[in-house]
């Protein structure tokens, strides 16, 4: 203890300062926090699985499947993202979007309704590689706030959108418990969306304008469908017909990396794209493995007013043993939660994977200061869209039929 707080999670916040002060040097500030906090823990705190390097080794065991399927999405989803780039879908789409702020908003409303069965970061680099084209390039830090804010608001009331959603449906909360989520989520991609969209009409119109003689191709679109449609099956059978077998093995970026290597002839991946997202990888593997090694044991008692709360928490901390610990203290509210812990890690650019992914792709995101500043409305529309859901439906505590699961176990669609 260090005036009253735990050394591990000094460290931890001072880490996270790091990275939002010194945005050009992320990931030697993470990979520098994770470094200390692991000589903290293995010299003198020690590890929950035991003392030294035997606990820290166990750590890393139990976490290893998250954090290989964490590394083989962000790699896979990058190539993804070229291969629907290199389709020219992206360049005929503008056809279907509306003029000015309404076909900015319509994108974002596309990458919501994506993310609600696809993966988030799949949502949001798909959105990102649309917007790069209908805007040149040239995206507003609101807008590109907007977009991660969207990917992760679609995931919130889904049991396949998102790990947190996931995780509670495998400790027993019914499906149907967490789709009231949407009623806050929606209620905040209408607030946000209003002043992303002018932001980014102002910043640089959408061009609708279709190059003559454009022709989709056919080939790289089917490997889109087809990478997506593997990551789907594999996260279903991981967490639901494997049993204690889909807890150890990255199934979803196995299958992901299958498909993309057996079409590679069919058409080649843009392998330079993996050196960028190999560091951004590097860099939410750290603040993952870091947040995991914080000593949180409870949480504090079950009502509205936590778990809202614990959105902001989840902006930068790892919202998977929030959600871990939230179902073994029980007594909440699963839609309230999941759509806090979900949309909460939009609040800062490394806050959720869909952030840290679509910074590899715009480099200007990494700014902590300007994504508060100029992605203000995303704060706001978190609280807006929880009062909304304490209006409408109101905190309703359910309990789960199972036992929870441990997070470390999870190997779901979304890892945050």
């Amino acid at each position: 203890m260090l005036g009253g707080v735990r050394v591990e999670f000094i460290l931890f916040a001072l880490t996270l300062l790091g990275v939002a002060l010194l945005h050009r040097h992320t990931l030697q500030v993470a990979l520098g926090g994770l470094l200390a906090i692991t000589l903290w823990k293995s010299c003198v705190a020690g590890f929950a699985a035991g003392p030294g390097l035997t606990g820290l080794l166990a750590h890393v065991q139990g976490e290893a499947v998250l954090l290989a399927n964490l590394l083989g999405l962000l790699l896979g989803f990058a190539l993804l993202a070229h291969h629907f780039s290199a389709s020219h879908l992206p360049a005929w789409l503008p056809r279907l979007l509306p003029a000015g702020a309404a076909g900015c908003f319509a994108l974002l409303a596309f990458v919501c309704a994506l993310s609600a069965f696809l993966d988030n970061i799949a949502a949001a680099l798909i959105g990102g590689t649309i917007a790069a084209t209908v805007f040149k390039g040239k995206l507003h830090t609101g807008y590109l706030a907007a977009l991660v804010a969207a990917s992760n608001a679609g995931g919130a009331g889904s049991v396949v959108g998102d790990t947190t959603t996931t995780m509670l449906w495998l400790g027993g909360v019914s499906p149907l418990a967490v789709l009231h989520a949407y009623a806050g989520a929606g209620v905040a991609l209408l607030f946000f969306g209003f002043f992303a969209a002018r932001q980014q009409h102002a910043h640089h119109p959408l061009t609708r304008d279709v190059p003559a003689g454009l022709r989709l191709d056919g080939a790289r679109l089917a490997i889109v469908g087809l990478m997506l449609g593997a990551a789907l099956v594999a996260n279903l059978a991981a967490n639901l017909w494997l049993g204690a077998w889909g807890e150890k093995f990255p199934w979803i970026a196995a299958a992901l990396w299958l498909v993309l290597l057996l079409t590679a002839r069919w058409r080649r991946p843009h392998w330079g794209a993996l050196p960028a997202a190999f560091r951004g990888a590097v860099f939410l593997l750290a603040l993952v493995l870091a947040a995991s090694l914080m000593p949180v044991e409870t949480l504090p008692a079950a009502s509205w007013r936590s778990t809202l709360g614990l959105g902001f928490v989840s902006a930068v901390f790892d919202n998977i043993p929030l959600t871990a610990l939230a179902l073994k203290q029980g007594g909440y509210d699963w839609g309230f939660l999941a759509y806090a812990v979900g949309f909460g890690g939009s609040l800062l650019w490394f806050g959720s994977s869909a952030g840290v992914a679509l910074a590899t792709l715009y480099p200007q995101a990494r700014s902590a200061g300007a994504w508060l500043r100029d992605g203000w409305h995303v704060s706001l529309a978190y609280v807006l869209g929880f009062a909304v859901l304490l209006w409408l439906p109101g905190w309703q505590p359910t309990s789960c039929t199972k036992h929870p699961v441990n997070s470390a176990q999870i190997s779901v669609s979304a890892p945050r």
